[in-house]
């Protein structure tokens, strides 16, 4: 007869069947706990972007008549007229992004050199907090009074003998727009780069210059190589802030200019030729692509930086 060894488990021993089992529902329960945190943050994203953004690239590639698959909307998208407001809008987004980018970092050192309780340093983040959010209709009704053809500004300049208009300026063309987007990219930059500006280790500036490092020799081998990253990421976050706005070049320039937003805002209003319902679709996968491509850039830049800045 073959015999059967049982061993006694102690109740409330590791071994006992009905610890292992509190410890598993202890573990699932902290488990959809964390999960439950970001539950709310899911439903938005997809309920703002991954929803519209799905429904996007289907309509660009459908025949809006039959619903078939077709290519006639990107091929449309991507010619005449709508591939110029790509381009302007691409070369748009470079000069609100490269020139505040610079005069941003800048500003942004001087505000982290100056002294952490003094008052102007306070008044400078909270008005570029005021700034970088300040834009739209009232942005361009406010440059239209000032710097417009027989606005304010321009007139006192004519007092003096400088007539910006005669001399080739306007504030309705590509750069006009490119000067007002700097009203809120500049302070935008400031608050972006602020923190890696902070991560800036005195220790490394005093052990340069306990080598005998001069300035410029500190920055060109340490903070700048430290600092180019977290710079770079910042420049294509302006970049894709340019390139999406919609309403401040649309009020002032009453859409003259062919920019990308502003030809999607005209399809979703209605203003659309028969049979191209969906080009503004093909028009925004495109933005949309652009954008995606400028975060990937933008992440790996993140990624780079962070190595320095822990």
């Amino acid at each position: 007869m073959a015999r059967t060894d049982t061993v006694d488990v102690a109740p409330g021993s590791l071994a006992d069947p009905g610890v292992t089992r509190v410890r598993t529902v202890r573990t699932v329960g902290r488990g959809i706990t964390r999960l439950a945190g970001i539950v709310p943050f899911a439903v938005y994203i997809s309920l703002g972007l991954l929803i519209p953004m799905i429904a996007i690239a289907v309509g660009a590639f459908k025949n809006p008549n039959t619903g078939a698959f077709t290519f006639s909307n990107v091929d449309i998208a991507t010619h005449g007229v709508y591939l110029t407001g790509i381009r302007q809008s691409v070369i748009l987004s470079v000069l609100a992004s490269v020139i505040p980018g610079i005069f941003g970092a800048l500003v942004a050192y001087a505000i982290f050199t100056a002294k952490r309780a003094s008052l102007l340093r306070q008044v400078v983040i909270t008005a570029s907090g005021v700034f970088a959010n300040f834009g739209g209709v009232p942005l361009a009704f406010l440059f239209i009074a000032s710097f417009g053809s027989s606005a304010l500004v321009t007139g006192w300049l004519n007092d003096i003998g400088l007539n910006i208009y005669n001399d080739g300026f306007s504030l309705y063309t590509l750069s006009g727009v490119a000067l007002v987007y700097m009203y809120f990219q500049i302070p935008l930059m400031v608050l972006v780069i602020l923190p890696a500006l902070e991560g800036l280790r005195p220790a490394w500036r005093e052990a340069a210059e306990n080598l005998g490092a001069r300035t410029w020799q500190y920055w060109r081998y340490v903070g700048g190589p430290v600092l180019m990253p977290s710079f770079l990421g910042c420049v294509l976050l302006l970049f894709g802030s340019a390139l999406s706005a919609y309403a401040t070049a649309e009020a002032l320039t009453a859409g003259t200019i062919p920019l990308t937003s502003i030809q999607i805002a005209s399809f979703l209003n209605g203003n659309v030729i028969a049979g191209q319902e969906n080009v503004g679709k093909a028009l925004g996968l495109g933005m949309v692509i652009i954008i995606a491509i400028v975060m990937v850039f933008y992440v790996l830049l993140q990624r780079r930086a962070a190595k320095w800045l822990r």
